[in-house]
């Protein structure tokens, strides 16, 4: 008799499960990362990308082999939301929750991974069980780190121009950001490099590539620099 059977007889037996709120950015919107069910319960419905809990990981390795599973990446920002817990919440059985949300660049996304598609998070169908709560949730967790963090920059390609960093931080926060003061405020933090290359897709003068200088914003931090992001004056829609 193992310790499991021994010590624990008594107790009731539940699963635990990992649910990925995976936003992506491609410069049309914010997109969720969603799965047409192919199974029971729920058949033929929208859900996130999850999976159960294993007996040999812990919960953010579950997270990282789902995300791997269904985006064929790894290592992209990823954190854990919280817990979703109510006793009804799966129709298949007791199931306990630990929901994470992550954030990637579409372009590294491999398409040949299973069947999950991203949707404009302002045309997302209804989800299964307490999916759409745990959206409304990670999209308020992000942008609350989007305004003192730059979890932004992992939504972007390695090289951007300034009018495409502009329009992510406005589909993020939902508001139409002053050009000038957007531009003042991100320069002044100096941790944008001109690669001195253009960008012509979308005029003949072009605009600036830049990418964003992770060490320098970590060296600003260990210097006691904290900045808050984006306390700057925006017009809502």
């Amino acid at each position: 008799m193992n310790n499991e059977t021994s010590f624990y007889a008594g107790e009731q037996d539940f699963k635990v499960a990992v649910d990925c709120i995976i936003f992506g950015f491609d410069g049309e919107g914010l997109k969720l990362l969603l799965l047409k069910r192919d199974f029971a319960p729920n058949e033929g419905d929208w859900s996130l990308v999850g999976g159960f809990l294993q007996r040999d990981e812990n919960l953010d390795q579950a997270a990282e082999r789902v995300l791997r599973h269904y985006t064929g990446i790894e290592r992209v920002y990823m954190e854990q939301l919280m817990t979703f817990s109510e006793v009804d919440r799966d129709p298949g059985g007791r199931v306990v929750s630990a929901a994470y949300f992550a954030l990637m660049d579409i372009r590294n996304y491999n398409k040949q991974v299973h069947n999950a598609v991203w949707v404009l998070l302002d045309k997302m169908p209804d989800l299964i069980f307490d999916h759409n709560l745990m959206v409304k949730k990670a999209l308020g967790r992000m942008r609350r780190r989007a305004s003192n963090c730059p979890v932004g920059f992992n939504l972007l390609p390695r090289e951007f121009t300034l009018p495409f960093l502009q329009q992510l931080y406005e589909t993020i926060f939902g508001f139409d950001m002053d050009k000038r003061n957007f531009r003042k405020k991100i320069q002044s933090m100096n941790i944008l490099v001109n690669t001195g290359r253009k960008d012509h897709s979308n005029s003949k003068k072009g605009a600036f590539l830049y990418s964003f200088d992770e060490q320098k914003y970590n060296e600003m931090l260990e210097n006691g620099y904290n900045p808050n992001f984006f306390s700057i004056n925006y017009n809502p829609r």
